[in-house]
């Protein structure tokens, strides 16, 4: 491994700190471009994205035209297709006839992407940011004691596992399921699992559950605040939402409208796939032909209060629409309660530099600026206040990342689409 360049003193056009799959797509996307000149900071060894989640046969929940390039750069050298070729398995992916990668393979392409790039930095722990007036440069300090000096900023943080407040500061060895994979045996040697959460990850780790609770012999509970558990809703005119006119509509809307709006999408981008709740459902079946299956779902339940003691989890709830309490004990607590933004700390010096809105949320521009100047720091993700579900969705990444190309350049390199849907949001 050659050792890493040390940060030079001429400045550089951007710094990206982070490297999630949207910031690694930018790298993917400013790697030819010469006028531009960047680098990109992550503080792990290596690429890692979800690794907790690696289930078998998990896969994402968009195909795989998705990935860090391919809907900004047809002819990109990284894209998922061209990883395949070079791993050998285009053609198998071709008889698969599934447009769905693995998750564990997308993973494995991101690396494969990531190391084929000059502008990466991993190892590089970022502690600060300032700002110099007379210079208009951002100084971005590492843990190494570098700086780098660059005149703008791509934030690529990602969001980080979200802990209920009811769980804050509890005991014992409960787990988000970012962390599932490292502690499922552990796990299935407990008596009782209570998973919390709804969505994707919530399913996927039931599924793994249930599928040897015989094995085991261990009680599972799955409650989920939401109605029901809900299907990812993917009809195509749906999915029309996730296009630059849905933006841009979405974005102009009065700030509280945004918000209600927020709330009522999330079964866009956090139901399930219809073909797990069918696993799920027809397991079941299977399982309670022996007998019943020591196993609850419970919908429309928050989690209002947990408390651990002598090995065991006390965990109080309200049903919404009955408005009861209820609790439950169990050995072992899965939290499936994804992800949430959280400011960098390392921002602070420039805090004053940066927009918020009414809620103490990042005032989002339409171009992903979030910066008094509105073109000086960019954000990736951690938008679905301002631009909706395209802010999480993978497919948009590589929009996002043409339209910050642009607005780097100051001339469009990528060709940013304005108008692809059949309907009208607007009137």
């Amino acid at each position: 491994m050659t050792a890493r360049p040390e940060a030079p003193a001429e400045p550089y056009d951007f710094v990206g700190i982070g490297l999630g799959p949207f910031n690694l797509g930018l790298a993917c996307l400013t790697e030819p471009i010469d006028e531009l000149r960047g680098v990109f900071l992550e503080s792990k060894p290596d690429f890692a994205w979800h690794a907790g989640m690696f289930l078998d046969g998990a896969h994402l929940q968009t195909p795989f035209m998705s990935d860090l390039v391919t809907l900004a750069d047809p002819t990109s050298p990284y894209s998922f297709l061209n990883y395949l070729k070079d791993r050998g398995r285009l053609y198998s992916f071709y008889i698969r006839e599934n447009f769905y990668p693995l998750r564990v393979e997308y993973d494995d392409y991101c690396r494969w992407a990531a190391n084929k790039l000059s502008s990466v930095r991993f190892g590089v722990t970022v502690t600060e940011v300032t700002y110099d007036e007379a210079e208009e440069l951002y100084a971005v300090r590492t843990g190494a004691g570098e700086t780098y000096r660059a005149r703008r900023l791509v934030l690529g943080t990602g969001t980080p596992p979200h802990v209920p407040d009811a769980c804050r500061g509890l005991g014992g060895d409960f787990l988000h399921n970012s962390r599932y994979l490292e502690h499922r045996a552990a796990l299935q040697r407990k008596e009782s699992i209570t998973l919390v959460g709804s969505g994707q990850s919530a399913a996927e780790i039931y599924y793994d559950l249930l599928g040897e609770i015989d094995v085991h012999g261990y009680r599972l509970n799955w409650v989920t605040r939401s109605p029901r558990f809900f299907p990812l809703e993917y009809t195509k005119l749906t999915l029309e939402m996730t296009s630059p006119e849905y933006v841009d509509y979405f974005h102009a809307l009065p700030e509280p409208t945004r918000y209600r709006l927020t709330e009522q999408q999330k079964g866009l981008f956090k139901g399930i796939d219809g073909d797990l709740i069918d696993a799920i459902f027809d397991l079941l079946y299977q399982k309670n032909l022996a007998g019943p299956v020591p196993t609850r779902l419970l919908a429309n339940s928050a989690l209002t209060e947990a408390s651990y003691q002598n090995g065991t989890y006390t965990l109080r709830f309200r049903q919404e629409e009955q408005d009861k309490e209820y609790a439950l004990d169990s050995e072992g607590l899965v939290l499936a309660t994804g992800y949430r933004y959280a400011e960098p700390e390392f921002l602070r010096p420039v805090r004053h530099r940066l927009r918020y809105d009414a809620r103490g949320n990042h005032d989002i521009g339409r171009n992903y600026a979030i910066d008094v100047t509105g073109r000086g720091v960019f954000l990736q993700n951690a938008g679905v206040h301002a631009h909706s579900i395209t802010s999480p969705d993978l497919g948009m990444g590589a929009y996002r990342n043409a339209y910050i190309v642009r607005e780097l350049l100051g001339a469009e390199y990528y060709p940013v689409e304005k108008s692809i849907a059949f309907q009208e949001f607007a009137v």
